[in-house]
């Protein structure tokens, strides 16, 4: 940030009085830019032992799947915007059942929430951000064309926990380690 969204001022990085981080402020206003987190939200769309995927039309990952998600807007619930997001990506009517994983990754200051869901009628296509929706058995899910590692942690979690017979809410970080820059220490809270 170099100018302030108030007043089209300068802004200056540094800590503000009673507070413990740099923050950019206005030299002209004083107005104090807080920058937080990003929430991603979306479902895990099952039906039939099935996973609806979404190949991305958008970078980034331009033509690599993931399930449908996006960053929540303001004024809707996290359930909301979760439903929302599948609507938009692969034109689908769903309904949360639960939460299924939230996983931090402060490296790109962003929070995924992913719940379980079912489709309220199967019916399902491509929206503007999507080539293509398709449901996947797991044994077809093209490991290796998947978009981020934490929708790859999901999906593991979740076939892991349907073996079992019994979802479980999965909790945690994925930490990035700096010897290898794509790889990720992923620690659940809940895990049996």
């Amino acid at each position: 940030m170099n100018f302030c969204s108030e007043c089209g001022e300068k802004v200056n990085i540094s800590v503000p009085e009673g507070d413990n981080r740099p923050r950019h402020i206005c030299g002209g206003c004083g107005v104090i830019h807080y920058q937080n987190p990003k929430m991603v939200v979306g479902c895990l769309v099952e039906h039939d032992n099935k996973i609806l995927l979404c190949k991305r039309a958008i970078e980034p990952r331009h033509g690599l799947w993931t399930l449908p998600a996006g960053f929540m807007e303001n004024n809707e619930t996290t359930m909301q915007a979760a439903e929302r997001e599948t609507q938009e990506e692969a034109c689908a009517n769903v309904e949360v059942i639960e939460l299924f994983t939230m996983f931090s990754l402060p490296h790109i200051d962003q929070v995924y929430m992913l719940y379980r869901a079912n489709f309220k009628e199967l019916s399902f296509s491509a929206g503007p951000e999507s080539l293509e929706v398709e449901l996947f058995d797991e044994s077809d899910i093209p490991w290796d064309e998947i978009a981020f590692p934490v929708i790859t942690e999901s999906l593991k979690r979740y076939f892991s926990d349907r073996e079992k017979g019994q979802f479980q809410i999965h909790t945690g970080a994925m930490i990035k380690q700096t010897q290898q820059p794509v790889s990720f220490h992923v620690t659940t809270l809940n895990d049996a």
